[in-house]
């Protein structure tokens, strides 16, 4: 299927996802609980890929709650000029990168010991015991962060290059450029 044949097909889906969305909102803010509890049902396996995709191993539940607390803090500044989804990536995406530069801060300060050697094995790594998953995987993971995102909005969560761009900050023809970018290095590596 063509880009411009997947964002129409998404487009439909995405209208009556939207309404969705818009309608579950209107409910909690109207105090119904259980429609705060739809919205993240809706939405926390995508926020938890795109952060698994993004780099993020260790706290991706922790990471998708902050996310939802942050988004439900902030709904009165949602304007809907993004789907409500774009709007909980663009959230996320920030808190990863603030997550980052205070890692590095930590970093900075600390002398890293002996046994602070990490160890820890996520179910990621048992389903990607396939030999092409493994070079896919370790393809994606040589892209530049913005590639990253890109290419995982685009491939895995099926975004348009509009929602992409407002989701990682950027413009319309930015998103398409970094995602054949992306493309591109992707097969390089596949075709070594």
């Amino acid at each position: 299927m063509s880009h411009a044949a997947h964002d129409a097909a998404g487009g439909a889906g995405r209208e009556s996802d939207d309404q969705v969305d818009a309608e579950l909102i209107a409910r909690w803010k109207a105090g119904d609980d259980r429609a705060a509890t739809a919205l993240v049902e809706r939405h926390a396996a995508a926020l938890a890929r795109f952060a698994v995709a993004s780099g993020e191993r260790s706290e991706v539940d922790e990471l998708v709650q902050d996310t939802f607390v942050r988004a439900f803090n902030s709904l009165g500044g949602f304007r809907g000029e993004s789907s409500f989804r774009t709007w909980l990536f663009t959230i996320e995406r920030r808190l990863l990168l603030d997550r980052r530069r205070a890692e590095k801060r930590r970093r900075d300060r600390h002398e890293v010991q002996e046994g602070d050697a990490a160890t820890e094995y996520d179910a990621l790594d048992s389903v990607v015991a396939d030999e092409t998953q493994r070079r896919l995987r370790a393809a994606v993971e040589r892209l530049s962060p913005t590639q990253r995102e890109v290419f995982s909005l685009r491939v895995a969560e099926g975004l348009s290059y509009k929602e992409i761009a407002e989701a990682v900050g950027t413009t319309e023809g930015a998103a398409r450029v970094h995602y054949h970018n992306a493309m591109r290095a992707v097969k390089e590596f596949l075709d070594e």
